[in-house]
């Protein structure tokens, strides 16, 4: 990526193909490695990465500040204290300039590798189509969080229809423009299909990979989910109840 490239988006002029928004709490071992695989796997395409601190302690800020002076494609922003995974991904939302917006977690459990595919499949599938969605296959996360993931995913899918086998991995890419439409609470991320369904939109799913994180440990656990999961996911179900119809909007010039 140029100098001028990036002087042409400061003045409105250029274009970005992606913007990979990155939530992180306490992963200043794992964001450099992760950060690298990022860049090397969208290698031709015109990107930029926002990693979202939210209120790490474990001097994440100074990582990303350090990282970001030898990588103009980076532009992290910090939460003085933590927000939840749901709002550093907001948070990276309303920063980003891509026209595509992927996701992707801030612990390397999520490889990089699979944002070309889920761009591809999101351009493939064309307009219609506002999500492409990662799928997990071969968890590494303990017992208790496979099966409390398990569970919670039968019973989403059971009351919400929206045909997604694993809505909670991190890996996702999603048209910008509807992404900004939808409504947003604690959790959100965690509904993005059936959200996005309710805006009359398709959505298709990639199956990847899950990895084992290289240092620390998850920061955001099970039962803080769990103890709010039932009344976000009747909270979902509610809202795609009371949207009856989605409008086909034609111009009449």
């Amino acid at each position: 990526m140029t100098k001028s490239f990036i002087e042409d988006l400061a003045a409105g002029t250029g274009t970005l193909a992606v913007t990979v928004v990155v939530p992180a709490k306490d992963e200043a071992q794992n964001l450099p490695i992760l950060l690298d695989e990022i860049e090397t796997s969208l290698q031709g395409r015109r990107f930029e990465v926002i990693v979202v601190d939210d209120g790490s302690s474990d001097g994440t800020d100074i990582v990303l500040q350090d990282y970001a002076a030898l990588h103009e494609w980076l532009r992290p922003v910090r939460h003085q204290t933590s927000c939840g995974q749901s709002c550093a991904v907001r948070t990276g939302l309303h920063h980003a300039r891509g026209d595509i917006v992927a996701t992707i977690d801030g612990d390397g459990e999520n490889d990089p590798a699979y944002i070309p595919q889920l761009l591809d499949a999101l351009d493939q599938a064309g307009t219609s189509t506002a999500l492409a969605a990662g799928q997990r296959l071969g968890r590494k996360a303990s017992l208790a969080k496979r099966y409390a993931s398990k569970f919670a995913n039968k019973i989403r899918g059971a009351i919400l229809k929206d045909k997604t086998r694993d809505s909670g991995c991190g890996l996702k890419a999603l048209r910008r423009e509807v992404f900004l439409q939808l409504p947003y609470f604690d959790s959100w991320h965690r509904f993005l299909p059936a959200l996005v369904i309710r805006e009359g939109f398709d959505v298709v799913h990639i199956d990847v990979q899950d990895r084992q994180r290289r240092h620390g440990s998850s920061k955001y656990g099970i039962f803080d989910r769990a103890l709010v999961g039932v009344l976000d996911l009747f909270g979902v179900w509610w809202l795609r109840r009371r949207r009856k119809k989605v409008p086909s909007v034609r111009p009449l010039t």
